[in-house]
């Protein structure tokens, strides 16, 4: 029989507020790349997600930076790594394993997510950049807006 040393503990607010000094964190949204076209899907490349460079820096999305991707061509979830394909030029290329779950047409969304302490989520603004189909940017906000039926 295997033992654990490992223990779980959850911090609630109210530990947190009676001046503990372990912080619950939870994860939230960082950045989003929103109905990117895929341009490029390349099995033979070293996996990742190439991304134009320029739209690496208006979404906040660091080169080798953890990414989710969501094609909403397919319903297929995955996750890579981005790194910078060239400025200005609307590359979005899944390679590697990856190209197996998207083609070049596909409409996808890129995610990051951070994890933060509750004080620093209650400031937190993330990036939210929309694409057109050429990968161009057509909007960018801090916020979504509220559903409504």
């Amino acid at each position: 029989m295997l033992q654990s040393n490992y223990r779980v503990s959850i911090i609630t607010p109210i530990q947190e507020a009676k001046g503990s000094n372990r912080l619950m964190q939870i994860t939230l949204l960082k950045s989003k790349l929103h109905h990117a076209n895929v341009t490029h899907a390349e099995l033979e490349y070293e996996g990742s997600c190439a991304i134009d460079g320029m739209l690496l820096a208006a979404a906040n999305i660091h080169e080798y930076e953890q990414i989710q991707i969501y094609n909403l061509n397919n319903g297929e979830r995955f996750t890579t790594y981005a790194i910078r394909a060239e400025d200005h030029s609307g590359i979005i290329s899944v390679n590697g394993a990856a190209a197996h779950k998207a083609n070049p047409g596909d409409r996808i969304i890129i995610c990051t997510y951070a994890v933060l302490s509750q004080q620093e989520a209650s400031i937190f603004k993330p990036t939210l950049v929309y694409l057109d189909e050429n990968n161009r940017i057509k909007a960018s906000r801090n916020a979504i807006p509220v559903q409504v039926a």
